[in-house]
C-alpha cells in the first residue's frame, strides 16, 4: 500500500471517529474515566446558567480561578471576604464535583498589608510567617470538606537564568524557608489534603531543573509535599511531543502525583512582556490557527494519556473562549481562543480531535 493511500485511509478513519463522537452525549469527564479527572477554573457567575450546565456535563473537578487567591479572599488582616469563594465551593458540594484549591502562597495578587507591620515598615520574618500560618489555617479549615488538593506555593521559581528563586517579598523577608513553612502549615491545617507546588514553563529544561531542585530539597527535609502542578499555558507553537514527554519523564522520577493545572493553548506565539495590540494585527481565529490548535491539542492529549498512571487530574484554565484570562493578555485589546469550547459554548473541532484520538485507541 502506498504512503499516499495509507494517509488517506488514516484521515478517513480519524474523521469517522470524529463523526461517531459527535453523536455521543458524553462529556470529557466520561471519555477520560479511568485516565484522569478533567476540570476547569471558574468564576462565581459561572455556577449558574448555560456555563454551569456545560461544566456539569463536561467536567468532574473545578478550581476557583481567582476567588481563593490571597488578595481577593483576605484583603485586610482582620477581614476575610468569603462570598465568591463560598459560592464556588457550594457549587462543588451541591453537584459532587472534586475541587482543587488555588492558591495559598503566591507573589502576585497578594495584599500589601501582609508585608507591613503596624508602623508601616517591613514586617519581620517571624511576623510574616505567623500571618502566613494564620491565613493558610483559616482558609483550609473553611473548605476542608470541599477541597481535596491545594496549590500551596505558586510560581516561586525565577524566570531569570542567573536566579534560582524569585526575589519576591516572601523571599526577601523570609528567604527560602517560607516555602517549606507553607507546606508544613497546610499539612497541619488539613492532614488529608494533597499539597502541590505549582508553576508555569515547567516543561522548559532550564526552569524544570530548578523546579526539580526545589522539590528534591523539600523532600530531603521531610516537608509534606504530594504533587507537582504543571501549568499548561501552552501555545499552538509548543511544546512539542518530545519536549512534553521529556518533562513528564523527569517529574515522574520524583515519585509525586502530577496535575496539569492550567491548560490552555494560545493561538499566538508566546510573549514575555505586555504591549498594545498593533492596528494591523489580525486577532481572528483563522483556519490556519484552527488547524494548528487541533494538532496541538491532539498531540498534548496523546502524550498525557500515555502518562495516565502518573497524572491524576487535568484542569483547563477557564471554560470556553467566551471568557479567558488570555483575552487582552499579554497584548491589550487582543482576543484569544485557547480552549476546547468556543464563545458560544459549542465544542470546537479541537475537542473532537482530542476525543477521537482517545476513542480510536480503545
Amino acid at each position: 500500500m502506498s504512503r499516499r493511500v495509507f494517509g488517506i485511509i488514516s484521515i478517513l478513519s480519524l474523521w469517522s471517529s470524529i463523526v461517531t463522537a459527535q453523536n455521543d452525549s458524553r462529556g470529557l469527564k466520561d471519555y477520560f474515566t479511568g485516565y484522569f479527572f478533567v476540570g476547569a477554573s471558574i468564576a462565581p457567575q459561572e455556577t449558574e446558567g448555560e456555563v454551569a450546565k456545560l461544566i456539569l456535563r463536561e467536567f468532574n473537578t473545578i478550581t476557583a480561578e481567582n476567588a481563593m487567591k490571597m488578595g481577593p479572599i483576605h484583603p485586610a488582616e482582620d477581614r476575610y471576604v468569603w462570598n465568591e469563594a463560598d459560592q464556588i465551593a457550594d457549587f462543588a458540594r451541591k453537584n459532587g464535583l472534586k475541587m482543587r484549591g488555588h492558591t495559598l502562597c503566591w507573589h502576585n495578587q497578594t495584599p500589601s498589608w501582609l508585608f507591613l507591620d503596624s508602623t508601616g515598615n517591613q514586617i519581620s520574618k517571624a511576623g510574616l510567617l505567623d500571618r502566613l500560618k494564620a491565613h493558610i489555617t483559616t482558609v483550609m479549615h473553611r473548605y476542608k470538606d470541599a477541597i481535596y488538593a491545594w496549590d500551596v506555593v505558586n510560581e516561586a521559581i525565577s524566570d531569570q537564568t542567573d536566579e534560582y528563586l524569585r526575589v519576591s517579598p516572601w523571599y526577601s523577608i523570609c528567604g527560602e524557608e517560607y516555602i517549606a513553612k507553607a507546606f508544613q502549615y497546610a499539612h497541619a491545617a488539613d492532614p488529608e489534603a494533597l499539597l502541590f507546588y505549582n508553576d508555569y514553563n515547567a516543561w522548559k529544561p532550564e526552569k524544570r531543573a530548578k523546579i526539580i531542585r526545589l522539590i528534591r530539597s523539600l523532600q530531603e527535609q521531610g516537608v509534606p509535599i504530594h504533587g507537582i502542578g504543571i501549568q499548561g499555558h501552552w501555545s499552538i507553537y509548543g511544546p512539542d511531543e518530545a519536549e512534553l514527554e521529556a518533562a513528564l519523564e523527569e517529574y515522574r522520577s520524583l515519585g509525586l502525583i502530577i496535575h496539569i493545572t492550567e491548560l490552555d493553548v494560545s493561538v499566538y506565539p508566546p510573549e514575555s512582556g505586555r504591549r498594545d495590540k498593533r492596528p494591523d494585527e489580525d486577532d481572528s481565529f483563522t483556519p490556519e490557527k484552527v488547524k494548528l490548535q487541533e494538532q496541538q491539542y491532539e498531540q498534548i492529549f496523546r502524550v498525557l494519556v500515555n502518562y495516565k498512571d502518573d497524572i491524576q487530574s487535568i484542569t483547563f484554565w477557564n471554560v470556553s473562549d467566551q471568557r479567558t484570562w488570555l483575552d487582552r493578555f499579554p497584548v491589550r485589546g487582543r482576543k484569544n481562543y485557547p480552549l476546547l469550547f468556543d464563545a458560544n459554548l459549542q465544542k470546537k473541532t479541537a475537542y473532537w480531535r482530542v476525543v477521537a484520538g482517545l476513542t480510536g485507541e480503545n
